[in-house]
C-alpha cells in the first residue's frame, strides 16, 4: 500500500526539520549550520550554483548520506535512526534516474512496486506511466529510450508509491518537451493532495514556477528565503546575483 499523506496527529511534526546541519567530505564543510523547516503540503525551491551544496542537502534528506553534525527529522523520524521507514515516505528524482537499463519501463515500475509492497501493482504502474506520457513505451527497454524519456520514467518511479514527500534535484535539467509536460502533469496531479515538495535548481525561471517558497543556498547555509507570493522576479534575480551565484 502507499504511505499516503499524513493526517491528524501525525501532522504535529513538520514534514521536514533540519537543525544545525553540517556535512563535509574531508575538506571544508559543504553544509555548515544549516537550519530549514517545511510543513506538510508546502513546496520549497532551493536555488544555488553548482557546488553550493544542493545535491548534498537532498542526499542527506533522502538518507543517502549521514550528517556529520546536527539533525534531520522527516515526518518526525530521525534520519540517522529510521532510514528505512523514511524511505517509504519519500520519492526522489535525482541526477541519476535509478532505473534498470536492461528492463522495460513496465518491468522497472513493477519491480519497485513490489519492493514497496503495493497492492494492485499493475494498475498503479499503468496510472503513473500515463501521467508521465510513457504509456506507449511501457514494453520498451530503458536503454533504448532518450534521456528525456528516462527522466520521465524516473519521475514515475518517484511517485509510484504515492509518497507524502517528494525530493527533486534539478529535475528540469536535460528534459525534452514531453518530459517537461510530464512534470506539469505531476504538479496538476498533486493539486489538492498536499504533497510536500523540495526541489533544487539553478534555473530561476523554472524554479519560480514551482515553489511556494524560495531559498538561496550559499556558503553551506540558507542565505535568503522568501514566499513566492508577491515576490518581484527581477528583484529576486538581482538578489540571487548579489549572493555570488
Amino acid at each position: 500500500m502507499s504511505v499516503g499523506i499524513p493526517v491528524s496527529g501525525e501532522e504535529i511534526e513538520p514534514a521536514i526539520r533540519v537543525e544545525a546541519l553540517y556535512k563535509g567530505f574531508g575538506g571544508p564543510p559543504v553544509l555548515r549550520g544549516l537550519d530549514m523547516e517545511i510543513g506538510w503540503g508546502g513546496s520549497l525551491v532551493i536555488f544555488g550554483a553548482n557546488g553550493s551544496g544542493k545535491t548534498t542537502l537532498l542526499r542527506l534528506l533522502a538518507t543517502r548520506y549521514r550528517p556529520d553534525r546536527g539533525s534531520i527529522r522527516i515526518a518526525g523520524l530521525e534520519t540517522s535512526r529510521s532510514a528505512a521507514s523514511i524511505r517509504r515516505r519519500i520519492g526522489v528524482v535525482a541526477h541519476h534516474p535509478m532505473i534498470y537499463r536492461n528492463m522495460t519501463c513496465e518491468e522497472n515500475l513493477a519491480f519497485f512496486g513490489r519492493m514497496y509492497g503495493l497492492e494492485n501493482v499493475g494498475e498503479r504502474v499503468g496510472e503513473v506511466l500515463t501521467q508521465v506520457g510513457l504509456e506507449a513505451r511501457r514494453g520498451q527497454r530503458v536503454r533504448t529510450l532518450s534521456h528525456g524519456m528516462q527522466k520521465r520514467l524516473a519521475m514515475a518511479r518517484a511517485v509510484l508509491h504515492d509518497p507524502p514527500i517528494l525530493l527533486m534535484d534539478e529535475p528540469e535539467s536535460g528534459l525534452d518537451q514531453g518530459a517537461l509536460e510530464g512534470m506539469e502533469s505531476l504538479r496538476e496531479m498533486d493539486s489538492g493532495r498536499r504533497r510536500t515538495i523540495i526541489a533544487a535548481t539553478h534555473n530561476v525561471e523554472w524554479g519560480l514556477g514551482w515553489g511556494e517558497r524560495v531559498a538561496v543556498l550559499r556558503g553551506g547555509s540558507i542565505a535568503y528565503e522568501a514566499f513566492k507570493e508577491g515576490l518581484d522576479e527581477g528583484e529576486f534575480r538581482r538578489t540571487y546575483g548579489e549572493l555570488g551565484q
